[in-house]
């Protein structure tokens, strides 16, 4: 015998990485510079310098048994002290040492998060559409249920309506993507302290707090003059997860944190159920290697200039056309919506007239619009422009 829920979530395709392995293989057959992929949101500019150089350094400076050695379940007293005093000098909080637990990535943070917040078997956690597919198995594996937030489908914003009339008495947390995947949108400062405010009230009405789950592996991808607001500072009961894996380039190294403020209601009993949670998941530690590196580079910013090139030129291009976009200020997403209003045929037509792979909103709880992932090559966004021009004019 076995898990059949895990079965069926194993066995469920991903359309991102079944587009992304089709590219591989059509590349063998067209030439890859006949194939233009926009699947993944992989990084593509490289680790800050003073990255590559602090691993040589630990490497050849520090004792073997130490780099490689466990530290203690929730990271080394030296990262999140270098972690707390960088978030602290930025944003001006209060944050300790004591109120980060570091993670292997933000994807094991918020399922602690979650899984530390699931009251029973009626508690509810919402998601504003668009976003984040995992959302889905991170909530409802761990014994909770999903309440989707219709997405604001003319700015991207959050629909504040929806969520005050989708709150009940079962509402632990809403979780806050920003800048969001996929639509690379920032939310605003007001559109924030206005969700905090019905928070609060509903939190009043009844009796618990609702959390904010701030998900904020992008946080340092904005461009031009754009703010992103750190929303510990408007909504006092908010936990923070974030990863280096954008921010760095380190998707692969695994490395992020939790961080629950000492302003979040019963903050010392939702720590130590993240913890439990964590150590439920098999945590043992974070890479240690990695706490080392992230305690000398936590003050090291992103060159975005690449992205910045890419988004300027796909979302120009794209609607001269004609495509309608949201704007993406943030991330390295731009969400489009489909010509003839059907996500799913225009990828499939798309894939199999111009090996132009983007990626279906369906998955992300916003059908009749595309992802494109621009941490590509300039070269590839250009050449690829015909294809999409193609595309249009079949649908106009």
């Amino acid at each position: 015998m076995y898990n059949k829920a895990m079965f069926e979530l194993g066995n469920q395709p991903s359309v991102i990485r079944e587009l992304f392995a089709y590219g591989l293989q059509q590349a063998k057959i067209v030439g890859p510079e006949n194939v233009f992929d926009y699947t993944l949101g992989n990084p593509s500019i490289p680790a800050p310098a003073k990255v590559n150089q602090s691993i040589k350094d630990i490497l050849s400076d520090m004792d073997s048994i130490a780099v490689h050695g466990y530290s203690m379940a929730g990271g080394f007293d030296g990262a999140r002290e270098a972690i707390a005093k960088n978030l602290n000098q930025r944003f001006g909080t209060d944050i300790k040492a004591a109120n980060l637990f570091i993670t292997c990535g933000a994807a094991p943070a918020l399922i602690s998060t979650i899984k530390a917040l699931l009251a029973d078997e009626k508690s509810e956690i919402m998601a504003v559409a668009p976003f984040f597919p995992e959302y889905r198995p991170f909530v409802e594996e761990n014994g909770g249920n999903l309440v989707v937030v219709p997405a604001d489908r003319e700015h991207f914003q959050i629909d504040l309506t929806k969520v005050e009339s989708l709150i009940t008495e079962h509402t632990q947390a809403i979780i806050i993507n920003s800048p969001n995947n996929p639509s690379g949108v920032v939310y605003t400062e007001a559109t924030l302290k206005a969700l905090a405010d019905i928070l609060t009230k509903k939190g009043e009405e009844y009796g618990h707090p609702i959390y904010i789950i701030a998900d904020e592996p992008y946080r340092e991808l904005v461009y031009g003059d754009v703010k992103v607001p750190f929303i510990p500072t408007i909504y006092k009961n908010t936990i923070v997860c974030y990863s280096w894996s954008k921010s760095l380039s380190l998707p692969g190294e695994r490395i992020g944190y939790v961080c629950v403020p000492d302003s979040c209601e019963n903050a010392e009993e939702v720590y130590k159920g993240v913890a439990g949670a964590a150590r439920a998941n098999g945590h043992v530690c974070a890479p240690t290697l990695m706490q080392l590196v992230i305690e000398r580079c936590v003050g090291e910013m992103p060159d975005l200039k690449a992205y910045d090139e890419n988004r300027t030129l796909l979302y120009d291009s794209l609607t001269e056309m004609g495509y309608r976009c949201a704007k993406p200020d943030g991330a390295f997403y731009l969400f489009v919506e489909a010509p003839n209003g059907d996500s799913q045929a225009f990828c499939e037509k798309a894939k199999n007239d111009f090996n132009l792979l983007v990626v279906p909103g369906e998955g992300f709880e916003c059908p009749g619009f595309l992802r494109l992932s621009y941490c590509v090559s300039n070269d590839m966004i250009r050449r690829s422009l015909p294809a999409f021009e193609k595309m249009y004019q079949a649908y106009k």
